[in-house]
């Protein structure tokens, strides 16, 4: 190669690296199962598809680029090539695809982390995704309160972000688990929260705590019958388990026997479940009043 190839080589490897890599990955066996269908995904088999996948993530990820990986929904895919007229069965479609959900979907940058450590954080995170989706469209149309004339969905998610703030102030010392679940529609939202708390004030991040708020909120705002527990542990103490009931726009606190009772409880069959050893359950302690609240009078 003359010194004029081997330089532009050189110059395209480098250009190489910062253009950003998604890679669309099919994450369970009926997902692969649907793409089959089409003739042009070459595949038969799962795990064979996965070990080439993985081998791809190692390859780009030699070359310096940064690499992101995003799930592949065939449904979703089926109904993105009908609303912009492109063949299911060619994969450019897939590719053009794969670059929409980029834009919009959920990710995970790609580290060198093995699948058995991608696959779990990448399905989390599109659970979070749609979830988040989800909570914030319920606000978004939540409409305005017939007899004060405020935004609904933005007097709740305020509403929602005091109670925690609350909680946590209350909760004290400690890393806090929080669980937040409330029913919509035919689905549960989940929201999970972890928080490490100081004698001054509770450290959280603020994306997580951003959904989790959401969450809440979107209970509030539907006045859905949902429910908040908090695990704290300490060194050295056994871990303390609080739970309250969402009602009214607000956390009441649960009896000591209602959240032995919910954590105790086969949520499926509703038979008994054994204690954990090392946790105690106790009721949820009453928040701290708050100077802002008129929710029930004014929604």
């Amino acid at each position: 190669m003359t010194r004029t190839g081997t330089t532009q080589a050189h110059l395209r490897r480098a250009l190489r690296r910062e253009v950003p890599s998604t890679v669309g990955l099919l994450a369970d066996e009926h997902d692969f199962t649907a793409m089959r269908r089409y003739r042009s995904f070459v595949f038969d088999d799962h795990t064979t598809y996965l070990r080439q996948i993985e081998a791809l993530l190692r390859s780009l990820a030699t070359q310096g680029g940064h690499t992101t990986v995003t799930l592949f929904d065939p449904e979703e895919y089926a109904a993105y090539c009908a609303e912009t007229a492109i063949d299911p069965d060619d994969p450019t479609s897939r590719s053009r695809f794969t670059a929409h959900l980029a834009a919009t979907g959920a990710q995970v940058t790609y580290t060198g982390q093995p699948l058995s450590t991608l696959l779990p954080e990448l399905i989390d995170t599109a659970v979070r995704h749609a979830t988040w989706e989800y909570a914030t469209t319920v606000l978004a149309t939540a409409g305005d309160c017939a007899t004060c004339g405020e935004d609904i969905g933005k007097a709740a998610f305020q509403r929602a972000a005091r109670l925690l703030n609350r909680l946590l102030d209350a909760a004290g010392p400690g890393t806090h688990h929080l669980v937040c679940s409330v029913p919509a529609a035919d689905d549960q939202l989940l929201a999970v929260l972890h928080a490490h708390g100081t004698p001054r004030a509770a450290a959280v991040d603020d994306t997580a705590a951003a959904e989790f708020t959401a969450v809440l909120a979107a209970g509030i705002a539907l006045g859905a019958p949902g429910g908040l527990v908090l695990r704290t542990s300490n060194p050295g103490d056994r871990d303390r388990l609080h739970g309250w009931r969402l009602s009214g726009g607000t956390l009441a606190p649960l009896t000591e026997a209602e959240v032995f009772a919910a954590y105790c409880t086969d949520a499926r069959t509703g038979e008994p479940l054994s204690p954990e050893p090392g946790v105690d359950h106790r009721a949820g302690f009453p928040l701290p009043p708050d100077p802002d609240d008129d929710w029930t009078t004014h929604h």
